[in-house]
């Protein structure tokens, strides 16, 4: 999920607090010789305001997996839940804060969360010095986890674009303690260019296209994947801009161009904040409106109300990846999809994470499970937990089977494709396609 990146000085701040935290052992436990009777999975959410909208319901997935598995070997678990929000959106400071709180708590075994890439860059540094781990169920920003941020296979110069490049902190510099504690079950975005290339050339049949990007590394790096993997199947990209949108973003004279060149659609990489949703409205003076004249990008546009309402009219035939699963396609989520909203009456209780979040306890669940059987029943270690969750090879959930790589990212790299098939905001975006790369990379 693509955000606005954080500033050095907010991550400079996190670290401070991480520096600060006084450490019990990295055991976590109680007294010796005295089995404690409660063990906690800590949450770290946006919760309140607009972007609580989003986050809500993936402690919903968090609590109602808690709620049908109430222990853990005679533990009872509880959900410590703090809500990363201020003024209604994300805030990577308090995401900070509210790790070193959990930190403090001795019962907290791992936390689910952050739901937001830029509070992961705040979180992963605090819970990495205590040896805590974090299980996100939706970041996918490549640097919190492997350098580089773009590959050179996914370079039209073959050359790579390190994270220090791309204004991203590396996954070094995240993890102070030198071991890994951040694990995730969204795949990277660097695969979001490739699965847009493999849509439109191999399911919509486009052979030749021209391709935009909003001049932000995210959106760069995104059409440099499209771009690659679409003429190594191959497609032709006839034209290409990298335009600047803080100045003009008319850009019918380069469609023109593009049309001339016999362009049969338009992929973007990039944000709806930098007037992509526009462009797609422009098309609609110079191209065939509407799916005739696919316009493709990724998470930054995907399912976005302002997307449709920026587009107007040509809003229908607007496609875009989601570097996650849509367990609704999954014939083995439904019955606990069915029985999450038979318990929550809200249709806003659930949402596009609950089931990643579901998942995300059930594979903590796991680990935990493991590592009490290890110490004999006993509260284990926090580093025995992180030792457990990197032993994670088949997990099975509502999501998929998955397990975890060396830097901690998912084995199950699905990319889901949406479309637009309405000009009203309300309405919500129709699933397409999976994308699966879990057997093998797209370069």
């Amino acid at each position: 999920m693509q955000h606005n990146l954080a500033v050095s000085s907010r991550i400079a701040r996190a670290l401070a607090i991480a520096g600060l935290i006084v450490l019990v052992a990295a055991t976590a436990g109680c007294a010796a010789g005295t089995a404690p009777k409660v063990i906690r999975i800590g949450v770290d959410l946006p919760l309140s305001g607009a972007d609580g909208r989003a986050g809500t319901p993936v402690l919903n997935g968090v609590q109602f997996y808690v709620h049908q598995h109430p222990t853990i070997d005679g533990f009872t678990v509880e959900v410590a839940a703090r809500d990363d929000a201020v003024a209604g959106i994300d805030d990577p400071a308090q995401g900070a804060r509210n790790i070193e709180q959990l930190v403090r708590d001795s019962l907290v075994a791992g936390v689910i969360g952050p739901f937001d890439d830029i509070v992961a860059r705040a979180a992963i540094p605090v819970a990495n010095l205590a040896h805590l781990a974090l299980i996100s169920p939706t970041v996918s920003s490549r640097c919190l986890t492997k350098e580089p941020f773009l590959p050179a296979a996914l370079s039209p110069h073959h050359v790579e674009t390190s994270c220090k490049a791309a204004g991203l902190l590396t996954p070094a510099q995240l993890r102070p303690a030198g071991i890994n504690n951040f694990f995730r079950l969204a795949t990277t975005d660097e695969l979001q260019g490739p699965a847009g290339a493999d849509y439109a050339y191999k399911v919509l049949q486009l052979r030749r296209m021209a391709v935009l990007s909003d001049h932000e590394s995210y959106g760069q790096a995104l059409a440099s994947g499209f771009r690659v993997r679409y003429t190594r199947l191959g497609g032709s990209v006839v034209d290409y801009i990298d335009f600047d949108p803080t100045g003009s973003t008319n850009l019918k004279a380069f469609m023109r161009h593009a049309k001339g060149d016999g362009a049969q659609a338009i992929y973007y990489g990039g944000v709806t904040a930098n007037h992509g949703c526009v462009l797609r409205a422009q098309m609609a003076s110079v191209f065939t409106p509407g799916e005739a004249v696919p316009f493709i990008g990724g998470d930054g546009i995907a399912e976005d109300p302002n997307c449709v309402r920026h587009a107007g009219q040509n809003a229908i035939g607007i496609y875009a990846t989601v570097p996650a699963v849509v367990p609704e396609t999954i014939p083995a989520a439904q019955p606990i999809i069915n029985a999450f909203r038979a318990e929550y009456g809200s249709v806003s209780d659930y949402g596009a994470y609950t089931m990643a979040a579901y998942d995300s306890a059930g594979v903590l669940y796991a680990a935990i499970d493991r590592a009490i059987k290890a110490v004999g029943g006993r509260l284990p270690a926090r580093d025995s937990v992180i030792t457990e969750l990197a032993a994670t090879t088949a997990f099975s959930g509502a999501t998929g089977t998955l397990g975890f790589d060396a830097a901690g990212d998912t084995s199950m790299r699905v990319i889901s494709v949406f479309e637009s098939r309405s000009s009203d905001p309300a309405v919500p975006w129709i699933w397409v396609k999976a994308i699966d790369y879990s057997a093998a990379l797209p370069y």
